[in-house]
């Protein structure tokens, strides 16, 4: 036998008695494999797949910002914007526009009222369009304390629920009859309570009248007893050439008008004219420039006197004598 075959030979006996040695050993331990690595794929060069359970959370930011944002409930348009405003003015006629832009700059029309049925019904400012007897009550008692609103004595007051009705087609549950019965009760529209014996109905939905207008506003201007008239001392004082087709009533209103000057309702709402026309109907831009002003000759407030007022100066008795040009 070789040399180099004998080493061979010892070689390879000494491989195997290291082996038989190492078993149970910890060299034999570090030699098997890792049961995590043992469920783990062979690494090929593309990522893992992940298990649907071992996914990781959404980031609920990104969650956020992907999710649709909820619409908002848009806000409600106001009844009267500045583009609905211009446009109704521009409707005015010129000489009237001054007095239409300061009454609806005071807001006392009310953008909607309640109806007798419960409903509600839109009110739109319409100038060419006639005003109602039942609408010009309304505004006539709402102006009157809102331009007296700390003048206690100078305030109408709106009529209960539970009043009696003066007229037969204004029941408690008509939309205007608290204004309709308060003026009543005041005196200011005539009733079966002045002494007006036929006046048992109002007609609240008939166009409102020139000499009607007068009737009413006048006693609110003079706060006095009217004059005694005659259609001559009316068509001389106005120069009216249809004087003597003014109610007999309205004929001292329409004097006791002429009376105050430049200040007069007829002048503001239907100017000059020597055709008083009473039975036409009024508009609600000349009803709206009627109650402009409060007050006689001397003493009186308007609608520009309560925009330009401080809100800290009310309405005193001292104060109302601010409005001394039409």
């Amino acid at each position: 036998m070789s040399a180099a075959l004998r080493l061979t030979i010892m070689v390879s006996g000494l491989s195997l008695l290291l082996v038989a040695g190492c078993a149970g050993s910890p060299l034999e331990q570090s030699l098997e494999a890792d049961p995590q690595l043992q469920d783990r794929p062979v690494f090929n060069g593309e990522e893992p797949e992940t298990p649907a359970e071992a996914e990781a959370e959404p980031d609920p930011a990104e969650t956020a910002a992907e999710a649709p944002a909820p619409t908002e409930a848009e806000p409600p348009e106001s009844e009267t914007s500045p583009e609905d405003s211009a446009a109704t003015l521009a409707e005015v006629p010129e000489d009237l526009r001054p007095y239409v832009q300061n009454w609806l700059t005071l807001g006392i029309v009310e953008p909607a009222r309640p109806t007798a049925d419960g409903t509600t019904a839109k009110l739109e400012f319409a100038p060419n369009q006639t005003i109602t007897r039942g609408e010009f009550a309304h505004w006539l008692l709402t102006a009157n304390n809102r331009f007296y609103q700390d003048v206690p004595a100078k305030r109408l007051r709106p009529a209960a629920a539970g009043t009696a009705p003066a007229f037969q087609d204004v029941p408690a549950s008509h939309p205007y009859f608290a204004a309709i019965q308060g003026l009543a009760e005041a005196g200011i529209i005539p009733s079966a309570k002045t002494g007006n014996a036929t006046a048992v109905t109002f007609r609240p939905d008939a166009p409102l009248t020139r000499e009607t207008l007068v009737l009413w506003k006048v006693p609110l201007d003079s706060r006095a007893p009217l004059p005694t008239a005659a259609a001559d001392t009316v068509a001389t004082a106005w120069g009216f050439q249809d004087a003597a087709k003014i109610e007999p009533l309205a004929m001292r209103a329409v004097l006791a008008d002429h009376q105050n000057g430049d200040f007069a309702n007829i002048r503001r709402a239907f100017g000059y004219t020597t055709l008083f026309q009473p039975q036409k109907g009024v508009t609600q831009a000349e009803a709206a420039a009627a109650l402009w002003r409060f007050g006689n000759q001397t003493e009186g407030i308007s609608a520009k006197d309560l925009i330009e007022r401080p809100a800290t100066e009310s309405d005193s008795p001292e104060s109302t004598d601010s409005t001394n040009s039409p």
